[in-house]
């Protein structure tokens, strides 16, 4: 097959650089928004009178047809067609003969996978979006309902002071929000359309970009050549996916580590859980630790993405074809990760029984105990003090802080009375936890 460019060569190229230089097996997905982003060029094109009205209807319905072909999995391609937009171009060629050849005016294969990559981009995280909105207000819901669920928070892994299942589901409903927020933003930073930015010094051609931009739902990018090398919105976007299944696999790692025997918190419903070849008892949460091992790609992704981007002089490098897979592998998997942690965490069932007895051990209440004596009048330094020999003697006895005989108390400070019991009761350390963002602030709100 003739390269559409290879009127400056004197040989065909090697088929080993057929096959290197080659995108075509993995940019075949942004065959739809080259479409969209065509029919915007050509009717540019044909408002600065470069094409005639039945040229560009030509030039349109033949692009339709291509697309609903694709729609139909009927494309067929290989590798001599390099990559999607010479892909289009040939088909579109081959449909409606020599008009289809007018198409690539006042453009360059720069500005076209530049526009073509961001519409593809812009579509997929308003996908995640909308995924994760859900996810945000099933975590809501989910808080909710567990608002007075008590259990131990957990510091290093020890227990801690005491908090509820729904506050703990609050906490991570406060990570995904700000991850929301940022892939807000991140559209509305690439929102730009470098159309009309040709090879990287504009065209000769009177197009105006306001209006192909326009007929996108975009605005032009301002300098041309920045347009054609300007990745940050890939970068952006794989931060984000990144984030979003950091806080996935912190979630993940917990429910973990509180579906273990150990813990005995949470029970995943089988639809969630895997088995073992060998060993008949197993029920393990592969599906939380997939999300916990899929963000590891998904930060190797960026960090990928990054290391290519930071050497290339302006304006368009080849380098630029290795973005593709490292940005269509994270979109697809936070997707996924998305469309199947919810269901496991919402059929999940939690043993509130458990947590709350869990709650008399590691001493939870003792930063209470020091608060009492503190508002006796002693020093904040000296109160903990009195109260780690109290917990010591706990320990050694092996018995609860509630436990400890008055008289005890009393040896270590004159100022503990009989009301320490009630004040030092779970159930009071959380309620009087009212500052804005404390438990038991959430509790009451």
């Amino acid at each position: 097959m003739s390269k559409l460019w290879n009127g400056r060569f004197g040989s065909d190229t090697d088929k080993n650089t057929d096959l290197y230089n080659a995108s075509i097996t993995f940019d075949i997905k942004l065959l739809p928004y080259d479409i969209k982003a065509s029919i915007a060029h050509a009717k540019g094109l044909n408002q600065a009178k470069i094409l005639t009205d039945i040229e560009l209807a030509e030039i349109i319905s033949g692009l339709n047809d291509i697309n609903s072909e694709y729609e139909l999995n009927q494309i067929e391609y290989s590798i001599a067609d390099e990559d999607v937009h010479m892909l289009i171009e040939r088909l579109l060629i081959e449909k409606i003969g020599e008009t289809g050849k007018k198409v690539h005016t006042a453009r360059s294969r720069n500005d076209q996978v530049a526009i073509a990559t961001r519409l593809y981009t812009i579509d997929q995280l308003q996908i995640i979006e909308t995924k994760l909105t859900a996810w945000v207000n099933t975590l809501d819901e989910l808080s909710q309902k567990h608002k007075a669920d008590i259990m131990a928070g957990y510091t290093h892994l020890q227990a801690a002071q005491p908090i509820t299942l729904g506050f703990w589901f609050d906490a991570y409903k406060q990570m995904f929000t700000r991850d929301l927020k940022k892939v807000a933003n991140c559209i509305e930073l690439m929102s730009e359309s470098p159309l009309g930015s040709a090879a990287l010094a504009g065209s000769s051609y009177d197009i105006d970009r306001n209006y192909t931009a326009s007929l996108l739902g975009l605005t032009p990018t301002q300098n041309s050549m920045d347009s054609v090398a300007d990745r940050d919105y890939i970068i952006d976007s794989l931060y984000i996916t990144s984030m979003i299944s950091i806080h996935l696999s912190k979630m993940a790692e917990e429910i973990i580590i509180f579906n273990s025997q150990v813990y005995n918190y949470i029970t995943l419903d089988d639809k969630y859980s895997t088995g073992s070849s060998i060993m008949p008892q197993k029920k393990n949460p592969d599906i939380a630790e997939l999300a916990r091992g899929k963000s590891a790609r998904m930060i190797g992704n960026l960090m990928q993405m990054l290391t290519l981007i930071k050497g290339t002089p302006l304006a368009y490098n080849k380098d630029f074809q290795e973005d593709k897979e490292h940005l269509f592998d994270s979109i697809e998997t936070i997707k996924l990760t998305l469309d199947v942690f919810s269901p496991m965490v919402t059929t999940a069932t939690f043993n509130l029984k458990k947590m709350e007895q869990d709650c008399e051990l590691g001493y939870i209440n003792a930063t209470d105990l020091a608060d009492y004596l503190v508002l006796k009048g002693i020093p904040f330094r000296e109160s903990h003090h009195i109260v780690g020999s109290l917990v010591k003697y706990a320990e050694s006895n092996s018995i609860k802080l509630t436990d400890i005989d008055l008289d005890t108390f009393k040896q270590h400070s004159e100022l503990i009375e009989a009301d320490i019991y009630d004040f030092i009761s779970v159930q009071a350390c959380l309620a009087r936890r009212t500052t804005l963002g404390a438990p038991g602030w959430f509790m009451n709100k």
